[in-house]
């Protein structure tokens, strides 16, 4: 028999109140086990080693995962590969993070002898708290669910989701006492946005040399135009005999020029320019160029050291970077 839409509802529901049951039991019952844990792994000089099989050993994957992003080195590996030669890669200094809803996974247990004996420390995940696996713990986080979202109470779901908000709660705890901030997030995701708008500067995408429109200001219009069309940023800069900066031509101000009766090939460019343009210096992140050009109605700009122009950027250098 087909099930009706609203079945899937009450099906859904069901799941949700389930799980979100399981979090708030896992929630009450934190003890001074989640400190232990939290200052095992603070104190840890080598990596955090996440274990677990099956649906756990996902969950676990995906603790390793955040705990290397926000700070704590740290690395998965399935207990039935360690048992076949991946133990090696697990020293003395490191901490075992185990997650098993029963604390007696076979696969984990089989390593657990070997690990404490060269002096490995173990966190255990788990809602059997009288376990084997919590006896050899230094520190035990308890999962507490009275009952699977499946209905047969057979297949992980509420026990995967508690042990999966146990292990973020974990990590952020670390997060925080390490003092981790956004600059230390985007350093483990310089390929993220985030990365990107916290880690490219100004001079790391700049135009220089001769990739810098640049005229000075006794040259005429014209020879500003053909300057402009060189570049094609839609606007050159202006200096002195001296390469200082005294202003910007732009596409604007060309468009103004062409309304009034101007010889272009006799009238200086810096006639016609606008002065004291909006300008930046190196130092400057990318990503605060963008409010900076959008605030001041501009599509360029230049990057000045004591008044020289040293690079130029425009939008679409800014979206090439990944910084927009």
């Amino acid at each position: 028999m087909t099930s009706s839409r609203k079945d899937f509802l009450k099906a859904a529901n069901e799941v949700f109140d389930i799980e979100v049951q399981a979090i708030q039991d896992t929630q009450a019952g934190l003890t001074a086990g989640f400190n232990a844990a939290c200052n095992l792994v603070l104190q840890c000089t080598g990596r955090v080693v996440v274990v677990g099989m099956g649906k756990s050993g996902h969950i676990a994957g995906k603790l390793a995962a955040t705990l290397a992003s926000t700070g704590t080195p740290a690395f998965f590996v399935h207990p039935g590969e360690a048992s076949h030669g991946d133990l090696g890669m697990i020293t003395p200094q490191d901490l075992i993070i185990a997650i098993s809803n029963s604390g007696e996974t076979p696969e984990i247990l089989t390593l657990l002898p070997i690990l404490k004996r060269i002096g490995v420390k173990l966190v255990v995940v788990t809602g059997g708290v009288s376990s084997t696996m919590a006896k050899l713990a230094e520190a035990v986080l308890e999962v507490r669910v009275s009952r699977e979202a499946c209905p047969m109470n057979l297949a992980p779901t509420a026990s995967t989701s508690a042990a999966l908000v146990m292990g973020d709660a974990l990590a952020i705890a670390v997060l925080q006492a390490r003092g981790f901030d956004e600059q230390d997030f985007a350093r483990s995701h310089p390929g993220g946005i985030l990365g990107r708008r916290l880690l490219v500067y100004v001079e790391d995408i700049m135009r220089t040399g001769n990739k810098i429109p640049l005229i000075a200001g006794r040259e005429s219009i014209k020879a500003a135009i053909l300057e402009m069309s060189r570049i094609g940023m839609g606007m050159t800069s202006v200096v002195d005999d001296d390469g200082l900066l005294i202003g910007v031509f732009t596409d604007g101000d060309l468009r103004r020029v062409l309304d009034q009766d101007i010889d272009l090939k006799i009238t200086p460019v810096s006639n016609v320019m606008t002065s004291s343009p909006v300008t930046t210096v190196c130092g400057v992140l990318a990503a605060e160029l963008v409010s900076l050009m959008r605030d001041n109605k501009i599509q360029q700009i230049l990057v000045l050291d004591r008044q020289k122009p040293i690079g130029a950027i425009n939008m679409h250098d800014l979206f090439g970077a990944g910084v927009v």
